[in-house]
């Protein structure tokens, strides 16, 4: 696997700066409509189903399942390069329908992973306080 520190690192902006915030304490939030219940993400400004501004940031279990995947063979991928071919994953969390985060498996993984395969929310640590909330199949 490559070196984890060369691997791009988000840039919180106001808007995504709890989810960030959280990550670093290891807890998994998602922006949530205070009118609606409606869970967002990645964050907006207004909720998806409602249009309501009211937001805030509650956590989720970090608990779901593989709503898509491909395996990655390019090794162009900035910071990615050596670890490819890599699988990418995108997860519903069990909190809501369509409610997908997306993470990275190794290819070891690929015999295990299939539409619907449970997965869990684990914390990358990418030094210098950056932590990413990845998933892995349980």
């Amino acid at each position: 696997m490559n070196d984890i520190s060369k691997k791009p690192t988000p840039v919180p902006d106001d808007l995504s700066r709890p989810f960030w915030a959280a990550a670093q304490e290891r807890r998994l939030v998602v922006q949530r409509c205070a009118g609606c219940g409606y869970y967002n993400h990645p964050p907006r400004v207004f909720c998806d189903a409602c249009l309501a501004q009211d937001l805030r940031f509650e956590p989720v279990s970090g608990r779901g399942a593989v709503y898509s995947f491909t395996v990655m063979h390019q090794r162009d991928v900035a910071g990615f390069e050596q670890d490819a071919p890599f699988i990418n994953i995108v997860v519903e969390l069990a909190e809501q329908p369509r409610l997908l985060m997306v993470s990275n498996l190794p290819i070891a993984e690929r015999p295990k992973v299939s539409i619907g395969t449970a997965a869990e929310v684990y914390f990358e640590d990418r030094g210098d306080g950056v932590v990413i909330p990845q998933f892995r199949l349980v």
